[in-house]
């Protein structure tokens, strides 16, 4: 009896760790956790994708320290979904409210994601390793083969239909190689030059100055993205060389004939030349197949707003420069007039162009950037036909359609509607808002289906499509506020560096940690092995499309064989040009969006203090001082009454005590302008000339603050309303902004670059005396030559003065409200400004 009772527990035994194996079969080698390569951060949305071929869904998953092997953080937010792709079942693991920074894994059952790092600097210097690809895609000279190709381009065709004659050479040299391929397209030239130059102007802060303008290493005093704007200009000058002369491409697929390194190009029947097609507004054909140009204005109005916007940005760094063009812009913008309708790319031998469809959008922009530089009486006309335009399209088809031809909607989101919205008020900038919110919500429709979210379309270039969308999404926010989409936002950035169901993120080289391409579609990989570091793959296609293409062929066995389906597929392979291709516009706009990413940290600090607010945002406070004088008082509440504006007051224990001043700060309260601490007794921290050696102790400071507030309270301001303190004599150190945080407050200071802080200055003075022409002078100049102006920003002034300073910068106040006002900024309280829900 017993030996069968034995016989009975090892039989039962043998079962469950049968089942044990079973188990892990069907579970443990079938499951994986999807997340951003790249990393997370602090303060971000932070969520992985589960994703397995079994049947078993977590319902909890863990953080693990990597360091310790400790569990830092265990949560049950997942929401589940069904299959997609190749998986029967997913989930989103949510762990967003996990803020401490580090290196960890995500661990659900017995899986465990890939390393994953919390960083607030995560994404810093991204945006410059991805500009390694601009640089690498250059024509005429190449700073990575330091060699030059292509320098005899190129004589031109079509030209005739302009009263011109074909075969005439024209200097064509430089610009930017379409893809792997050695096209140059003026459509995505352009587009591409614009998302520099606004990656520039919009996150400054996101370049670095380490290569000449010759893409060769050393500085030039001009930040690296500028650089290559103006590489991609100076060919689009040459593109557009006359009034009357404006070229759509320079080559065509016939370049496709082989793999080869850029300067041995000889396939077009003139040597080394290649022909520029001319822009005559009608359909052109140069083999069997027809394009359908309907019209000038898509590519024209492009260079348009590559142009304006160049002008603008390079208006103190080169003004020989900037002046070409601004005019380039002028003639550019006569030449989208010329026959209104779209211009498309030709094709010699194969039926594959960029068939763009739409051009309103691209009038639209162009008008937008007019409207920037214009009069103010031509403003409000550019201005209003730049909004009939964005009626005629107010959303990019493809966001409702879910498909699209090749480059069919192009750009692949309306640039216009944000340019045009930041100079718009009232009921035409919510329309325009809408017109986003409406795209996103299509998108968002088929994305919440899915564990990805997923919404965007695997067609040809689904990558560009992808980082596109994130662009929407994230210009949506900034200029509505509204953050319900920031979600599907950053599951679209995270899509690009590895949360998709490949695991892989989609740029070369980046992260240099993690699965990135290895084996792309490309000459300088395949025949010269050389690193095209940030290119931008093409992304998956459906598998219908893939199975559609001509001369496909893989060339090793596919590492993501588990991972294809019947509804997409991607590819690590030379053979595959359709997944696995880097393009150079889908590069440029990854630039924007990765500097956008890297900037998103909503203020800047100097010595613990914050100095100033988000720099993409046209808001600004303008910040008051009072300790013993109120002399402008009066004054400036009614300019600021008169102008409907609110402002911040930062005022000592001194200054709420007088009985002199109690009236004025009932009627600033009662405004509803912010009042805040200053000190009590106005006290001098720490030494002007050693700001590490403090002159006041800890327990001076906390007494000297806390009567601050008391005298605060008296007037009904209590200190949970008034958490922001700006310090005496605007002058601290780090341990002041530490005890400052650790009396759960949040020490600031104005923001450095104009004179604006010397308005409290009087000739007795000396050389530290500054009038207030000068003063006023100082503020204008820094809005018009920074590139973010004065977005952000802590203008700081007195409310009083010494009465042997006798212009007062105050009575000023009036003309400066006014400009900010025609300038589009938005003077908020400094609680709006540096916590927007508030």
């Amino acid at each position: 009896m017993k030996k069968k009772l034995l016989y009975a527990f090892c039989m039962i035994g043998l079962l469950t760790l049968s089942t044990a194996l079973t188990s892990k079969t069907n579970h443990e080698d079938k499951s994986w956790i999807r997340i951003n390569l790249l990393g997370y951060k602090p303060d971000g949305i932070k969520v992985a994708v589960w994703a397995t071929k079994s049947d078993y869904i977590p319902q909890r998953f863990e953080l693990v320290d990597k360091n310790t092997g400790k569990t830092v953080y265990t949560s049950s937010k997942i929401k589940t979904f069904g299959k997609y792709g190749p998986f029967s079942h997913s989930a989103r693991l949510n762990f967003s409210d996990f803020k401490t920074p580090g290196r960890y894994f995500l661990k659900a059952g017995n899986i465990i994601s890939p390393e994953i790092i919390i960083n607030k600097d995560v994404y810093k210097g991204a945006a410059d390793f991805t500009l390694r690809y601009m640089q690498q895609q250059r024509c005429g000279f190449n700073p990575v083969l330091k060699d030059s190709c292509h320098t005899h381009d190129g004589f031109m065709v079509y030209g005739a239909k302009g009263g011109l004659k074909d075969s005439t050479h024209f200097d064509a040299v430089g610009g930017w190689h379409d893809a792997s391929d050695y096209l140059q397209y003026s459509t995505t030239t352009a587009n591409a030059a614009y998302h520099l130059l606004m990656a520039y102007r919009d996150f400054p802060l996101a370049f670095q100055d380490i290569k000449q303008a010759n893409g060769l290493d050393g500085k030039n005093n001009i930040p690296d993205v500028l650089d290559e704007a103006k590489w991609g200009l100076e060919w689009m000058v040459k593109m557009h060389p006359k009034r009357n002369i404006m070229f759509n491409q320079l080559a065509d697929d016939r370049d496709h004939i082989s793999m080869r390194i850029p300067k041995e190009d000889n396939q077009y029947g003139k040597g080394f030349e290649r022909p520029l097609y001319f822009i005559d507004g009608e359909k052109q054909q140069r083999g069997k197949f027809l394009n359908d140009t309907k019209g000038t204005s898509s590519t024209a109005a492009k260079f348009t707003s590559a142009f304006s916007l160049g002008s603008t940005l390079f208006k103190d760094i080169d003004p020989g420069f900037s002046t070409k063009l601004s005019e380039k812009s002028a003639s550019a913008y006569q030449y989208a007039n010329i026959k209104k309708g779209v211009t498309q790319t030709v094709s010699v031998k194969s039926p594959y162009i960029y068939a763009e469809d739409n051009w309103v959008d691209d009038m639209q922009l162009a008008l937008a950037n007019l409207g920037l530089k214009a009069s103010a009486a031509e403003k409000k006309n550019y201005l209003d036909s730049a909004f009939y335009y964005a009626q005629q399209e107010k959303i990019t088809p493809w966001l409702v359609n879910d498909t699209a031809a090749h480059y069919q909607w192009y750009p692949f989101i309306n640039l216009g509607h944000y340019e045009l919205a930041k100079q718009s008020e009232g009921n035409r900038k919510q329309q325009l808002i809408g017109f986003y919110k409406q795209g996103i919500e299509h998108v968002w429709n088929r994305a919440k289906e899915n564990a990805f979210y997923r919404g965007i379309p695997f067609i040809w270039c689904s990558n560009n499509l992808t980082v596109s969308f994130a662009i929407q999404c994230f210009w949506y926010n900034k200029i509505s506020g509204d953050d319900t989409f920031s979600e599907l936002e950053q599951a679209n950035f995270d899509w690009i560096f590895g949360c998709n169901p490949w695991g892989t993120s989609m740029v070369y080289g980046l992260p240099s940690w993690g699965d990135t391409p290895k084996n792309p579609h490309s000459a300088f990989t395949h025949l010269g092995g050389y690193p095209i570091d940030g290119g931008l793959v093409d992304g998956p296609v459906y598998t219908s499309i893939f199975k559609g293409l001509i001369g496909i062929q893989l060339t090793k066995d596919d590492e993501y064989a588990d991972f294809q389906s019947d509804l997409a597929v991607y590819h690590d392979d030379y053979g595959d040009y359709s997944t696995n291709e880097p393009t150079m516009d889908g590069t440029a706009s990854l630039i924007y969006l990765l500097a956008a990413q890297d900037q998103k940290v909503k203020t800047e600090s100097v010595y613990g203090a914050i100095t100033r607010g988000d720099v993409n945002d046209k808001k600004l406070a303008i910040v008051f001082t009072g300790d013993e004088f109120a002399d402008g008082g009066e004054t400036i509440q009614k300019v600021l009454q008169q102008h409907k504006v609110q402002a911040s007051f930062f005022l000592t224990g001194n200054f709420y005590r007088n009985p002199k001043y109690a009236t004025l700060i009932k009627k600033l309260k009662t405004s509803g302008h912010y009042l805040g601490p200053h000190s009590d007794r106005h006290l001098l921290y720490n030494d002007w000339k050693n700001r590490d050696s403090m002159l006041v102790s800890r327990t001076e400071f906390d007494r000297d603050l806390n009567a601050n507030y008391a005298e605060m309270k008296k007037f009904g301001i209590e200190r949970k309303n008034a958490q922001y303190f700006l310090p005496p004599y605007e002058w601290y150190n780090q341990e002041v902004a530490s005890w400052t945080k650790e009396q759960g407050l949040q020490l600031i200071n104005f923001t450095h670059g104009t004179r604006s802080n010397a308005d409290y200055t009087y000739p007795e003075m000396g050389k530290s005396y500054v009038n207030s022409n000068d003063i006023m002078q100082s503020i204008l100049n820094y809005e018009q030559k920074n590139a973010n102006g004065l977005n952000g920003y802590i203008l700081l002034l007195h409310i009083g003065t010494d009465q042997r300073r006798k212009d007062k910068f105050y009575n000023k106040l009036p003309n400066l409200l006014q400009y900010l006002k025609a300038k589009g900024y938005k003077p908020v309280t400094i609680n709006q400004l540096l916590s927007p829900a508030n």
